[in-house]
């Protein structure tokens, strides 16, 4: 199996981001982690917006000096903006999509150079609504939708370079539906998975060893009701 090594990873402050820096670091790898807010801990941290790609840039390079390389990467960051299009802010619709599709291209290209040498993996967090449309979801859809094709595409052009997975979770039970209207948190029954189950996924595709990888990961709850 292939060692984690340096592995950037996007959003690690919380989240799937924050379960699979544990999970990085529990195999031996050495998390290095890009949010808004700090993760704690003494790992190598650089703080970015991925909606500013200088940021991004500065934030990538940062790390890879102070790491000695990039051997792997996981964007697992996100966010949305939920209700009807007409109803959200244009500012916020769009913040979505420039986190969540255009953030995530913005730290693939800022890290290929160092994945290229190390001949790394890539991982890319979609979503079920990468594959299924819902309503008063435009924004998360559209930027989901995105990321499935750009990682789909990009496992094309990387082929025998660079390892590229496609993620593809379900509803997890972590902080992300915090602070919104209740009709757009899941309900008291709602059957999440935990955002460590997840995480094992993410690491089962980075120890893939070399020429062999896993191109999509579909990690759902079993009653997943934004399943296609």
């Amino acid at each position: 199996m292939r060692p984690l090594g340096n592995t950037l990873i996007t959003g690690g402050a919380s989240g799937l981001g924050a379960a699979v820096v544990e999970a990085v670091l529990a195999e031996g790898g050495r998390p290095l982690v890009i949010d808004v807010r700090h993760p704690g801990g003494d790992m190598p941290f650089a703080q970015a917006d991925l909606a500013n790609r200088a940021a991004v840039e500065r934030a990538v390079e940062r790390l890879a000096e102070q790491a000695g390389g990039i051997d792997a990467l996981v964007n697992a960051a996100g966010t949305d903006a939920c209700g009807p299009l007409e109803d959200v802010p244009a500012d916020e619709w769009e913040q979505v999509v420039r986190v969540n599709l255009i953030g995530t291209a913005s730290v693939v290209r800022a890290a290929l150079p160092h994945l290229r040498a190390s001949g790394g993996t890539i991982v890319d967090c979609a979503s079920t609504l990468g594959l299924r449309g819902v309503g008063d979801a435009t924004a998360y859809c559209a930027s989901k939708f995105g990321v499935v094709g750009f990682t789909r595409a990009l496992a094309a052009e990387l082929a025998g370079a660079v390892g590229v997975t496609l993620l593809v979770p379900g509803g997890m039970d972590t902080a992300f539906f915090d602070g919104r209207p209740e009709q757009y948190r899941p309900g008291p029954d709602a059957k999440l998975n935990p955002p460590e189950h997840v995480a094992s996924a993410v690491l089962f595709a980075l120890r893939q060893p070399p020429g062999c990888e896993v191109r999509e990961l579909v990690i759902c709850p079993s009653r997943e009701t934004s399943w296609p």
